[in-house]
């Protein structure tokens, strides 16, 4: 209970503080792919209730699917690089393949020892216009993580750069990202899974028009080659979407 605790303190002390965009809605683990292996991952996301009217340029996302494809390679044992392909499925030309982005990855070894585990994602890319204002985007996700028996918690205090479009001129923005999850038994663990951004540091937006979200959600570990995660998630500000749906669905070969 004190774990649990302190993981709702967290998340309301940085709920303070864009969440990611809806196409990829997960909050990262530290550990790596094993090298020589290869994750393939949907990410399928349904917005079900969303932005009804253009905001910066961008199609409102209002009843709009989100597939992403993401296929991630491990190539030592504390070194990986992924790649994400997103696609948008929608009435009124929102039907469209969106972008692309790479992400390598870097993990403290496990012969280091280290209490926690700690790993640093670097994802660089590009989108469309129409589905993103900001279509030059760098994200730096540092990721620590810890389990405690049944209890799993991780943190991604994520800073965001935008170099085309109207977040071009602003810094850095902080995107926290917080999950905490609890086995309930040895396939079912459930949690929250927290989803924020202030906007530029020392220069936070009001808070109406930051990002905040709050997700229940599910991992099911039926086997170590696969991975599940589910969940619906709801908006806490004018700046979020109401009510989005989330499934991710993995395979490692």
């Amino acid at each position: 209970m004190k774990i649990l605790y302190a993981f709702i303190f967290l998340v309301f002390l940085l709920n303070t503080a864009k969440a990611q965009d809806n196409y990829e809605i997960q909050v990262y683990g530290s550990e790596t792919v094993d090298p020589g292996r290869t994750m393939v991952e949907l990410h399928s996301n349904y917005t079900v209730n969303g932005f009804k009217t253009k905001v910066d340029g961008e199609l409102p996302d209002n009843h709009e699917v989100h597939e992403t494809i993401e296929i991630t390679h491990g190539w030592t044992p504390w070194f990986e690089t992924g790649f994400y392909f997103f696609n948008s499925i929608g009435s009124e030309g929102r039907t469209a393949y969106v972008g692309s982005h790479i992400r390598p990855r870097f993990a403290a070894p496990l012969a280091w020892k280290w209490p926690v585990g700690v790993s640093i994602s670097t994802e660089f890319g590009y989108q469309k216009k129409a589905f993103s204002a900001n279509t030059s985007t760098l994200e730096i996700r540092p990721i620590v993580d810890k389990r405690w028996n049944r209890v799993y918690v991780s943190v991604n205090p994520t800073l965001d750069k935008s170099f085309a479009g109207p977040d071009q001129n602003k810094g850095f923005i902080f995107s926290p990202n917080v999950k905490g999850s609890y086995d309930i038994s040895k396939v079912v663990a459930l949690g929250l899974e927290y989803y924020g951004s202030t906007g530029p540091f020392f220069h936070y937006d009001a808070f109406q028009k930051e990002m905040q979200q709050l997700f229940i959600a599910t991992d099911l570990n039926t086997d170590p080659d696969w991975e599940f995660n589910g969940g619906i998630g709801y908006g806490f500000t004018s700046g979020t979407e109401k009510a989005i749906v989330k499934i991710i669905i993995g395979r490692r070969f």
